[in-house]
């Protein structure tokens, strides 16, 4: 009976493929089933494959080996290396599937965490064969233009006030074989933003064909969410120009030009200021630190920043705003994070409290994260209208 079922599974989510000398075996799981994790097992107890290629890079196995270890992720480190937006991005990924897996009663990536037992006990090499998540997650920044990027946030953010707790039917659960670890995630905002679809899929099929294939072995089975499964197939027999999709693309040069032609045309706007009255020069002043200052403060305020973390955004703002390689989003963030420490139980609760406006106010972590990222905006915002209230005095 077992076999007849193991067959009668393979007919709907096992694809076999000859490439070359080596028959690959792609499994199209669902990264919250069960079921998945039980048909990574049988498949690989009846294949005895020599390489099992695993859907993951080496963050995320690192992860799944230890899951505990981020929980003593250093805040002050993650602002220091300009990574909060990445964390942030993590972090809705990893609650999402956290939130879909308690519904199921079961845990997030069973399959992969299979896929890694397996290897193990038969001794066949491990594959890690996805691309680096934060490269994907970088190049689609760097490819989005400012306006998909605002469009972005805002979809975003308004997604996370979903306190309401809605059974997922059968119908969905079947879905999930469709859709992968991070796509599952983003699915509803593909339409509205291609490049996003061509990163997060098209691409990381190559990466994954590129290191399936390329398995030691002759027999390689491949662990994949369902989405991968068809272009995984395609991308095989096809060349892959892995320096390209490994490779995070420069900022643009019209953003670096942008980013220093502001300040400087600034500077030389108060400074003619002063050439045409010391009266005039000083409201200049006054003009640039009261727009800068208080929108990054207020902005620090309205996610009930600490006072220091408000103070702070005031005073480093104006500064900032005129160098480019500066953030008073850091700064207020290293403030808040020095003066409000998260608990533990912050860190515990991430996956229940950034689905509800209310959680990410009282969770110090994520509001630490969103500080940093609402003074960046303030002081953005502040720069505009100061720069346009300097012209206007001016002219």
């Amino acid at each position: 009976q077992k076999e007849k079922e193991l067959f009668m599974i393979e007919d709907e989510h096992i694809t076999r493929v000859q490439y070359q000398d080596k028959e690959i075996i792609l499994i199209a799981t669902a990264h919250v089933s069960k079921q998945s994790a039980e048909l990574v097992k049988a498949v690989i107890d009846q294949e005895q494959p020599d390489s099992i290629c695993v859907e993951l890079d080496e963050d995320r196995y690192k992860n799944i080996k230890n899951p505990k270890a981020w929980a003593d992720t250093d805040l002050v480190q993650v602002i220091k290396e300009k990574k909060v937006g990445f964390m942030l991005a993590n972090l809705v990924l990893g609650s999402y599937q956290k939130k879909l897996a308690k519904q199921l009663d079961t845990n997030v990536g069973q399959e992969m965490v299979q896929g890694i037992k397996s290897a193990e006990e038969t001794g066949a090499n491990l594959v890690l064969a996805d691309r680096s998540i934060q490269t994907t997650f970088m190049r689609i920044w760097r490819k989005m233009t400012l306006k998909e990027k605002f469009e972005l946030l805002l979809n975003l953010f308004f997604a996370l006030d979903d306190e309401e707790e809605s059974e997922i039917t059968d119908e969905e659960i079947a879905k999930l074989l469709q859709k992968g670890m991070l796509e599952g995630a983003m699915a509803n905002m593909k339409e509205e933003f291609p490049k996003i679809g061509d990163i997060l899929l098209c691409e990381r099929d190559q990466h994954l064909a590129n290191k399936i294939k390329n398995a030691p072995g002759k027999k390689i089975v491949a662990v994949l969410g369902g989405a991968h499964v068809a272009g995984v197939k395609e991308e095989i027999f096809k060349e892959q120009n892995m320096q390209e999709i490994t490779t995070v693309p420069p900022a643009r040069k019209t953003a670096k030009v942008i980013g220093w032609a502001i300040p400087i045309a600034i500077v030389a706007l108060i400074a003619y200021g002063f050439v045409q009255g010391v009266e005039t020069g000083m409201q200049q002043v006054a003009s640039w630190i009261l727009w800068n200052g208080s929108l990054a403060a207020l902005f620090t305020a309205i996610m009930l920043g600490h006072p220091l973390s408000i103070l702070t955004a005031f005073v480093v703002a104006p500064i900032s705003s005129l160098n480019p390689m500066l953030a008073c989003g850091w700064f207020a963030g290293l403030m808040e994070a020095h003066v409000r420490k998260p608990k533990v139980e912050d860190v515990s609760n991430i996956s229940n409290d950034i689905f509800s406006i209310k959680g990410l106010f009282h969770n110090r972590f994520l509001r630490t994260l969103l500080i940093v990222i609402m003074a960046n905006l303030g002081s953005s915002l502040g720069t505009i209208i100061a720069g346009l209230d300097i012209i206007k005095n001016v002219f």
